[in-house]
């Protein structure tokens, strides 16, 4: 009967209420009137017939029916009350026919506040509902540069292309990401189609997530699904059966756990030391044979970058040459770096160490798929639990070639080619620009970028006519050319002065002793979950510099003196005052920026000549990188 069902729904309310009165919380509804911005800093706009979830209804609109219903909307007022027997008829003629006539509600923020039909929402709400129509108008206040309310903008433009509003995120930036996750272009609007579609895919993945405790993180169901879709693929999820979709739910939670944190990436600035004991040190310790596979973008003879790579693998073996057994695969592409990684994994590599950050993404699933497995990432800034990245701090180094270049630079122009606009190479160039300036405050640095489109950098080399050049950092053995490291020229010949060195051997050296001694796990804090970078300088002799005959015996006495105080750590190129081309970036002599301001530098210092490039403004096969890992992303990016 309806009355038994009244008595089950004041049951319910009852309960939400003590618990929330326990708690502190207001038991009862919110009044959308008592938590409304001033008059004259809002406007209504009609949005006509639309479903409300059932989890967005937050309460009334007026204060008159609040205190009828507890915060979950169950009842509870007492059973002989007028008010119950108008809920148990409304119950009634739910279950006989079913209630469609739409209730009448303001939606501000994202929540709803029923004005008519408090009742009818309740009934539904007891059926277990998802939704409820309703006549709705919206309430926009004005633009701030609060968080929620820049949430809410992006919400809303988003709700124009979608008509989704089941769906909420923490982060900024999180609605345009969604476009482009599931396939679609900024501005284009979805198809009646495409609201079923992503409505089922949704609510599947937020059934297995709430399933397993998600509402217990602080994160939203929309924040994990995004970075479910990314991760996976959205046409890969939607294909996945429900005991697929529930099995890979379960194996990345952690990558969900990670989102609950502001700061996501613990740096680790410097390699484990294992304090031993004297007897452990006379006593040897067995330690099984590692097989670690290299996977190459390119090859050796056709990329510097994998060439220097190699020179690591091979400085491995020579370290280790009866713990360690190393395999190559190269040139993998996005394509292919699935198989590539299930290779390494059947050939029985206990290791597998992928050189390009474009692999981020497949060394996550592959590590997920095989737990058993120790995957590392050569990349910067890339937050994910699953998988280690890996990168060296070569801002030292290109602060020192800048101090070169601004001792040697006559005219006081000095040109910068680099490749991409990640993380890490903007605090490279902002550092060359810093060491130039405090040799040579005159010093000006002109700043091209090779994957530009339609960009002929000879042309640019003669328009500016710089005394000295940084380009490439190190070149493969086949190509006979002197244009690498810092150079002048001398007439069409360059003449070399210095080179920064990657010393990836050192650096996969110390990786895997601390596999070896077993201090990779004092890495991994049990309590507080974050993704692990290991970023090591020139402290831990993983990069270095060298320096030609061409220049002065003062210049390099004052550059070895440069190195010494970094290497020690009693100096840092961003240390003291630091400006940008918009401004002052520190106004402390006495400070330094911290590691992760670092990384995520996205400005220009103030000597440096040039911008930023968009990921469009890129060639196409540097798109690919910029998108995982570029600084400044376009509209929707992910």
């Amino acid at each position: 009967m309806s009355i038994d069902d009244y008595s089950k729904a004041q049951r319910l309310g009852k309960k939400e209420y003590q618990s929330r009165m326990l708690r502190g919380l207001q038991p009862t509804l919110e009044v959308l009137d008592d938590i409304l911005p001033p008059k004259g800093s809002y406007s209504e706009v009609s949005l006509g017939l639309v479903q409300i979830p059932m989890e967005q209804l937050a309460g009334t609109k007026t204060g008159g029916r609040s205190s009828a219903f507890a915060s979950n909307f169950m009842p509870i007022l007492k059973e002989n009350t007028e008010f119950a027997l108008k809920w148990s008829m409304l119950s009634t003629s739910h279950e006989e026919e079913g209630i469609r006539e739409p209730i009448k509600a303001y939606e501000y923020m994202n929540k709803f506040y029923v004005l008519e039909g408090n009742k009818r929402a309740s009934v539904m709400k007891y059926y277990g509902a998802v939704s409820i129509p309703g006549e709705v108008i919206r309430i926009v206040p004005k633009r701030t540069k609060e968080k929620e309310n820049e949430l809410y903008y992006e919400f809303m433009d988003f709700y124009e292309l979608s008509k989704v509003n089941y769906i909420w995120f923490t982060k900024l930036g999180s609605f345009a990401k969604l476009q482009t996750a599931i396939g679609k272009k900024p501005e284009e609007v979805w198809t009646r189609d495409d609201q079923l579609t992503f409505s089922s895919s949704y609510s599947r993945f937020a059934a297995e997530f709430n399933q397993r405790g998600g509402q217990k993180l602080t994160i939203t169901a929309g924040d994990a699904f995004l970075a479910f879709i990314v991760l996976y693929g959205y046409d890969v999820v939607n294909q996945k059966t429900s005991n697929e979709l529930k099995a890979l739910v379960a194996k990345t939670w952690e990558e969900f756990s990670l989102l609950e944190e502001e700061d996501e990436i613990d740096l680790k600035m410097a390699p484990n030391v294992e304090k031993k004991s004297v007897l452990s040190r006379l006593i040897p310790t067995s330690t099984p044979k590692l097989k670690i596979g290299f996977i190459y973008a390119k090859t050796p003879s056709s990329s510097a970058w994998t060439y220097s790579h190699e020179l690591g693998r091979l400085y491995l073996e020579e370290t280790f040459p009866e713990e360690v057994n190393t395999v190559v695969y190269e040139n993998a592409t996005l394509e292919n770096i699935d198989l590539y990684l299930e290779t390494a994994v059947k050939a029985g590599c206990n290791i597998v160490l992928t050189t390009s950050p474009t692999f981020a993404k497949a060394s996550v699933k592959a590590a997920i798929a095989n737990p058993e497995v120790r995957i590392l990432n050569c990349s910067l800034n890339t937050s994910h639990r699953y998988i280690r990245t890996y990168y060296a701090r070569m801002h030292e180094a290109k602060f020192l070639m800048g101090a070169i270049a601004g001792a040697m630079a006559e005219n006081d122009r000095l040109l910068y080619m680099e490749d991409y606009p990640i993380y890490g190479s903007i605090a490279n160039i902002n550092a060359f620009a810093i060491g130039a300036k405090m040799i040579n405050p005159r010093a000006k640095v002109y700043l091209e970028w090779m994957s530009m489109k339609d960009i002929d950098v000879s042309e640019r080399i003669r328009d500016i006519h710089p005394s000295c050049i940084s380009g490439k950092d190190m070149v493969t053995p086949e190509e006979a050319t002197r244009f690498f490291g810092i150079y002048r020229m001398d007439g069409e010949y360059p003449v070399n002065l210095a080179m920064p060195i990657w010393q990836w051997g050192k650096f996969y050296e110390q990786l895997i002793r601390t596999i070896m001694d077993g201090t990779w796990k004092y890495d991994d804090n049990a309590t507080v979950k974050k993704a692990i970078n290991y970023w090591w300088g020139m402290s831990a002799g993983v990069i270095d510099v060298i320096c030609s005959k061409k220049i002065p015996d003062e210049t390099k006495r004052l550059i070895k003196l440069l190195k010494y105080t970094i290497t020690s750590g009693q100096f840092s190129p961003f240390s003291g005052k630091i400006y940008s081309q918009e401004g002052i970036v520190q106004k402390d002599s006495h400070s330094q920026l911290t590691p992760e301001e670092i990384v995520k530098m996205d400005w220009l210092a103030d000597n440096v000549i040039g911008a930023i490039p968009r990921t469009s403004e890129l060639r196409e096969q540097a798109q690919a990188v910029t998108l995982q890992q570029g600084v400044k992303k376009e509209k929707g990016q992910i």
